[in-house]
């Protein structure tokens, strides 16, 4: 081993750390352990007997080209069908608006590649998305974080500080922003507290990031327009991703934007891995135009919601008064928040010896604060496991009150 390696590493990765719910899943991989830590789909859902009939066309009779290597923009069959989808909701969008990527994640990384240079502002939510915090501190963003009321990031706090950081002569790259069923909050962002973070971001030109990856899983409550569609105007980036929707280990994601970002985005990524799989953007491709993924979609929105009315039911019936929590309308997510400004780092530990675990609320806050909250996903264990599960976390709870 060289003599100086921890002096060659770039500013980069040094500003870089594993990923706290990644490490913790290491954790949890004893079998007396239920794990509330990860933010898996249900095994279950997925449709492995399809993919193996759509596999098999897809290689039959298109198999040189799905091996091949395909354009940086995506296959154009996908992006199409997913253009036309969002047109069918209201959207105005044409090919040139949309970017294939690798799962979501590269494209919050290829964001703050393209937009952030080391010591510039992002705005992002109080708690807000694990790795869309690690992908722009990465990059040496340098993270303000906005308080949430019930209806998500408060508009109010929001133009106060961007007034503070504009009387110093700061402009922020972004506002970044989960509007439906918020990792790892579960709120929803009504179409009103939408409409205001949209004209403040006009207010101070600045552009907004709606990250969406589950959108679609909505379970109660009226459908709201995406923030993309409200503003009509490029203030917007939106990203989407297949994993929670469908499958994870596909990893095809999307970008939607202005033709002038989605062409940065492009070229950002043909540094990065030149084309995402072209196998798999096929078969996701056909099984869309088969009519198989929106009958999959409706399975999986009743099995998260009977997962979700279970463990709410047994947060009702177990948890110790002042204990509070949230109750998502959709997605994979709740949130719960401790009594007495408990420890949950403290009740981690705890929890592990009652072999239940969980993600610690604290890591999704860019400040620090939020130690006495924790992040619970409701959609990848039994109902069973997840009864026996909150069971174990309240006698936990209750040991340290």
């Amino acid at each position: 081993m060289i003599s100086d390696l921890e002096q060659i590493y770039s500013t980069s990765i040094k500003g870089m750390k594993k990923s706290a719910i990644r490490e913790l899943l290491k954790l949890t991989q004893r079998p007396e352990i239920i794990s509330f830590a990860g933010g898996l789909p249900a095994p279950e859902t997925f449709p492995i007997e399809q993919l193996k009939e759509i596999t098999n066309e897809v290689l039959e009779n298109d198999g040189s080209a799905a091996l091949q290597y395909g354009a940086t923009e995506g296959v154009t069959e996908l992006r199409q069908i997913l253009i036309d989808r969002y047109n069918n909701e209201g959207l105005n969008l044409e090919l040139n608006n949309l970017v294939i990527t690798t799962s979501s994640q590269q494209g919050l990384d290829l964001l703050a590649k393209i937009f952030i240079n080391r010591g510039d502002k992002v705005i992002c939510g109080l708690p807000s998305y694990l790795g869309g915090l690690g992908a722009f501190n990465s990059y040496g963003a340098e993270m303000i974080g906005i308080k949430f009321d019930e209806h998500g990031m408060r508009a109010d706090i929001l133009e106060e500080k961007l007034a503070g950081l504009k009387s110093q002569g700061i402009k922020p790259k972004f506002i970044y922003i989960i509007p439906d069923f918020q990792n790892p909050a579960g709120i929803t962002m009504p179409e009103s507290r939408r409409l205001e973070i949209i004209e403040i971001a006009k207010k101070y030109d600045i552009l907004i990031v709606e990250d969406s990856p589950y959108r679609e899983i909505r379970f109660e409550g009226e459908v709201q327009k995406t923030i993309y569609e409200l503003d009509n105007s490029g203030h917007v980036i939106l990203l989407g991703t297949f994993s929670k929707i469908f499958v994870p280990g596909f990893r095809v994601g999307w970008v939607v934007a202005n033709e002038k970002i989605v062409d940065k985005f492009v070229i950002a990524k043909q540094s990065t891995d030149l084309c995402t799989p072209t196998l798999n953007q096929k078969i996701v491709h056909k099984y869309i135009e088969k009519g198989y993924f929106d009958a999959n979609l409706k399975e999986i929105i009743v099995q998260y919601h009977d997962k979700r009315d279970n463990m709410l039911k047994a947060f009702k019936e177990f948890m110790p008064e002042g204990v509070k929590w949230t109750e998502p309308e959709g997605g994979l997510f709740l949130f719960l928040t401790l009594p007495n400004k408990m420890n949950a780092e403290v009740l981690f530990k705890k929890a592990i010896d009652n072999n239940v675990a969980f993600v610690l609320g604290s890591v999704f806050h860019c400040d620090g604060s939020g130690t006495d909250t924790m992040r619970i996903n409701f959609s990848f264990v039994s109902k069973d496991k997840s009864t026996e599960g909150v069971k174990r976390l309240a006698a936990a709870i209750k040991e340290l009150m």
